[in-house]
């Protein structure tokens, strides 16, 4: 798959079992609409950022799908703390599901630029989030309102690193999320579809067809393909994908399932249909922003977010 669709998994797995959710976890201290105000004299803190992720996108217009990957990442891995930023030979950084999420360096971009005007205020799980919901907006998604107050976790390992797979079925994705409080196999569906030597009978057969002329089989070259089968809507976020999946023009066999599964398909046949998909995104990823946060007197505010800070003397 391209670079551009990586996170379209995320997009689809996030959207629907963040609508089906009805409780999150986060720390005692509530997160906050504008926490930043008055914190920081005569600074915008969400417009530094989103200053900083707009000059990102212009040069980049795939970091929509780049940041909402890594935040998804960050948020399902002992909750929404910057745990995914912290550099190290056994962080969850090296993790094999973490070893393909980029966008670090916009991370590391915005807080700059906000330490230098701002320093030991805002910290790096805040920054992702807002981040993540500039980026979104530049894309088509629509504009959220997030909420802040989040501290940042000081342990990243990578054996704590149990994301779902694009292998994984609906009912257990449904467990995987209800864990966070988001609640609601065989991969070659080209050739041998578990076992068969046939198809999987699920798929579109033009796209099928598609497909096998672009990945044929045992072919030694590794052939890119969108998730998003329309290229007018691939670089948007939008509820496209949703659309191709009702009719059976999914990629990855849990995207398909998705849309096949009594437990999600009216969830799915919803987004698809409907036209309020910015709205119920930014709902999910505002509850999807809430997982185990670290709020109060939590963590701490680290000064450079690939590093936790040095005890002081």
């Amino acid at each position: 798959m391209s670079s551009s669709s990586l996170a379209s998994i995320v997009f689809t797995l996030a959207l629907v079992f963040a609508t089906l959710s009805h409780q999150c976890h986060g720390g005692d201290v509530p997160l906050q609409v504008g926490y930043y105000r008055g914190k920081c004299p005569l600074a915008d803190v969400e417009a530094i950022v989103g200053g900083v992720v707009k000059a990102w996108y212009k040069r980049d217009p795939t970091i929509p799908a780049a940041l909402l990957r890594m935040q998804f990442h960050d948020c399902f891995v002992n909750g929404c703390d910057a745990s995914i930023l912290l550099d190290g030979s056994n962080s969850e950084k090296i993790a094999v599901p973490n070893l393909s999420v980029r966008g670090y360096e916009i991370i590391d971009a915005a807080k700059s630029a906000v330490e230098a005007i701002c320093p030991g205020v805002v910290s790096c799980a805040d920054i992702i989030v807002m981040a993540t919901r500039d980026a979104v907006a530049l894309g088509g998604g629509g504009r959220y309102i997030v909420q802040t107050g989040r501290r940042d976790g000081n342990v990243s390992l990578a054996k704590n690193v149990d994301l779902p797979s694009p292998s994984i079925s609906v009912s257990d994705s449904i467990k995987s999320f209800a864990k966070k409080g988001l609640n609601a196999t065989d991969m070659d569906r080209l050739y041998n579809f578990q076992n068969t030597g046939k198809p999987d009978p699920t798929m579109d057969s033009s796209l099928l067809a598609a497909l096998r002329q672009r990945c044929p089989r045992n072919a030694s070259v590794d052939s890119s393909v969108n998730l998003d089968q329309n290229p007018l809507s691939s670089m948007t976020v939008d509820n496209s994908y949703y659309r191709q999946i009702v009719m059976r023009k999914g990629i990855l066999k849990i995207d398909q399932e998705l849309a096949l599964d009594p437990l999600s398909k009216p969830t799915v046949g919803a987004i698809a249909n409907g036209f309020d998909f910015s709205t119920r995104f930014g709902q999910a990823m505002i509850k999807l922003g809430t997982v185990d946060v670290l709020t109060g007197k939590q963590g701490q505010i680290r000064s450079y977010c690939r590093a936790i800070n040095k005890p002081s003397k």
